[in-house]
């Protein structure tokens, strides 16, 4: 990103109050992309969402659905991101310096569970794309490198045992995408591929670390055939996969397939997942993935449509199915 774009980003944060983490992305930061009056989100992270909000109401109140402002403030916007959401409240169609933005709260240590054990799987799964990090007080892009390092291997277990690099990333982008609602009827069918080609460099800069890391571990070597990726498929190449998911999906597939107690040298007692198959256990994870991300993506579209309003939210649910339906014409 060219400095004087991320100073003109940067520079809505000056109307805000502080935040411990932000991050920018959307369509219109690709770049090859020539539109930009598509909306620009925003990811900001704070250590207290109540707090940050009441703040916010006295600087932004026009930022908020106004039933949210004269019902309960501050305290009802945090309860319906928690109780009825994932932990995210956004307001978008925000105009600023002739763009239009989108901006989701979310608490601190929220965000850190979810990148680490994908317990919602819902901003993780952003996090697994390219975004611009305009605010990184608590190195969250460090965190991050463990949702990237479980995204290549939840990506690799579903993939046939040759395949080329832009494959990969797809299959990456693909996993919040599995079992959301929005896929249905109010996303691009294209989404995937769009984000990946036009963000191909970015991709590649993103996960050649973990890709050098499976190289060495033998999981996976490049070739100098069309399919430039082979990995190895062999069943104890998937348990090495398996093992690197985080718990929470982990535990939830040892419930299906069944899981062995195992006692390390240190006498800590833990779980392996019992793996008869690479072919079952892609599908117990897959079927473990879709099911999470239908969950969090039904909360947090009841809590969109609550969080910004019915006229809001009509707007940008037309927005989005208009996008959708000129994507299967």
């Amino acid at each position: 990103m060219e400095t004087s774009q991320r100073d003109e980003l940067s520079s809505f944060l000056t109307v805000l109050p502080p935040v411990d983490f932000c991050c920018v992305y959307g369509s219109t930061l690709h770049p090859n992309n020539q539109d930009k009056s598509k909306m620009v989100d925003y990811i900001l992270g704070v250590s207290d969402p109540l707090q940050w909000h009441s703040e916010n109401l006295k600087m932004n109140s026009d930022h908020y659905a106004s039933w949210m402002v004269h019902l309960g403030g501050a305290r009802l916007i945090t309860e319906v991101a928690d109780k009825v959401g994932v932990g995210v409240h956004f307001n978008p169609f925000v105009s600023w310096n002739d763009r239009k933005l989108k901006y989701g709260v979310v608490r601190m240590n929220d965000l850190v569970q979810d990148i680490l054990d994908w317990n919602r799987f819902y901003l993780s799964g952003r996090l697994q794309k390219p975004v611009h990090l305009l605010v990184d007080n608590l190195d969250i892009e460090d965190v991050n490198s463990v949702n990237k390092r479980a995204a290549v291997s939840a990506a690799l277990l579903l993939l046939p045992s040759k395949f080329t690099e832009e494959d990969l990333y797809a299959k990456i982008c693909s996993l919040s995408y599995m079992g959301d609602l929005r896929m249905l009827f109010a996303e691009d069918t294209n989404k995937v591929n769009k984000i990946v080609k036009g963000q191909f460099d970015l991709f590649q800069s993103m996960y050649k670390p973990f890709l050098e890391d499976c190289q060495t571990k033998n999981l996976l070597r490049f070739s100098s055939a069309e399919t430039n990726l082979v990995q190895d498929s062999s069943l104890s190449a998937s348990r090495s996969l398996v093992s690197s998911l985080p718990a929470s999906v982990r535990s939830q597939m040892g419930k299906l397939l069944g899981e062995k107690k195992i006692l390390s040298e240190t006498g800590r007692v833990s779980g392996e997942v019992c793996i008869g198959s690479r072919e079952v256990a892609a599908r117990c994870m897959e079927k473990v993935m879709k099911r999470r991300v239908m969950v969090s993506s039904a909360r947090q579209a009841v809590s969109g449509f609550l969080a910004a309003g019915a006229i809001n939210a009509t707007m940008y649910l037309s927005q989005k199915m208009r996008k959708a339906w000129n994507s299967r014409s």
